[in-house]
């Protein structure tokens, strides 16, 4: 009974033996390894083989690329505003060694470091600033975080801003504030509307003024001419009159009467306003009148016509 009892114990020692000897370390982790607490070497992934009792596994290092929540805080600006800022960190371990020893809790650290310079960063700006250049603040917090943790064996890749929060009050006077600038633009781009719409209007107007003009001058030209020719031939008929007058013509003379009185009459026909005329005419003087208007007119023909060959005089018989 207790030879077998001896067994049992001696396997267990020996099976808890090839236990701490035997170790598979997984696909993108390393282990730092101690003999007798001290470091002394690092495993890969894979399966190692170690001394029982006088090597052991230290720490188990993850060598991925990992994502750390920076807590939201609350940060003053350059100009005193209070903004609650938070964000994320991705990071990977590179040298395992350095990060099992060289801080006391890695995730730990890198939160407080990030926190502190996010502050450093929003604090030396103005609000619209760090609300406007979060890739200028990303930049120089990851510069300034990744050279701080690289003693650590750690390589900082990104750290990304999530949210700046301002408080209400001023989200609620920003809003006022953009309400009043779209207010604005818009005004002006109405009272611009309206200005070249008025000068547009302005310049149709200007254009019909000038045709307008020019078409009263062409008028006025045309009426000149026609007053002239007018005065020319009224000039060459009084002209003709006066040489028939001092040829001793005395048709001339009714044909010029004659025409003086018709006219005289067209225009008291054509007035405008109500008349009644009560004129003694002798008919005699009107139809002489009209007769050495004919006997003018036949003159004028006979004057431009072509003359007629005599008729061929009869021949005596002999």
């Amino acid at each position: 009974m207790t030879g077998s009892i001896l067994t049992l114990v001696f396997l267990f020692f020996v099976i808890l033996t090839v236990a701490k000897g035997v170790r598979i370390v997984p696909q993108g982790f390393e282990y730092t390894v101690e003999r007798f607490g001290k470091y002394t070497h690092t495993l890969k992934p894979g399966l190692a083989l170690l001394v029982p009792y006088v090597y052991s596994v230290g720490r188990k290092i993850n060598m991925m690329e990992q994502v750390l929540d920076v807590p939201s805080q609350d940060v003053i600006t350059k100009d005193n505003a209070v903004v609650r800022v938070d964000g994320v960190v991705f990071f990977q371990v590179l040298d395992a060694a350095k990060a099992a020893y060289e801080v006391a809790n890695l995730e730990q650290a890198t939160i407080a470091l990030v926190m502190t310079n996010i502050r450093t960063a929003i604090g030396s700006m103005d609000l619209d600033e760090s609300l406007s250049k979060r890739d200028e603040i990303n930049s120089r917090l990851l510069k300034v975080v990744d050279d701080a943790t690289a003693p650590w064996g750690v390589k900082v890749n990104r750290i990304e801003l999530k949210d700046i929060q301002p408080p209400q009050n001023l989200i609620d006077s920003m809003a006022r504030q953009m309400k009043a600038e779209r207010e604005k633009r818009a005004a002006i781009l109405e009272a611009e509307g309206l200005r070249s719409a008025e000068i547009l209007r302005a310049e149709g107007e200007k254009q019909a003024a000038v045709l307008e003009a020019e078409g009263r001058r062409e008028a006025a030209f045309r009426d000149a001419e026609a007053r002239e020719r007018l005065a020319e031939a009224e000039a060459r008929a009084t002209m003709m009159v006066s040489q028939a007058i001092a040829k001793g013509d005395m048709q001339a003379i009714n044909y010029f009467i004659a025409d003086k009185y018709v006219q005289a009459l067209k225009a008291f026909a054509t007035a405008p306003n109500q008349k009644l005329l009560l004129m003694p005419l002798e008919t005699t003087g009107v139809l002489g009148s009209l007769a050495g208007i004919a006997e003018i007119a036949k003159s004028a023909l006979e004057k431009d016509a072509p003359a007629k060959p005599a008729p061929p005089r009869p021949r005596d018989p002999a």
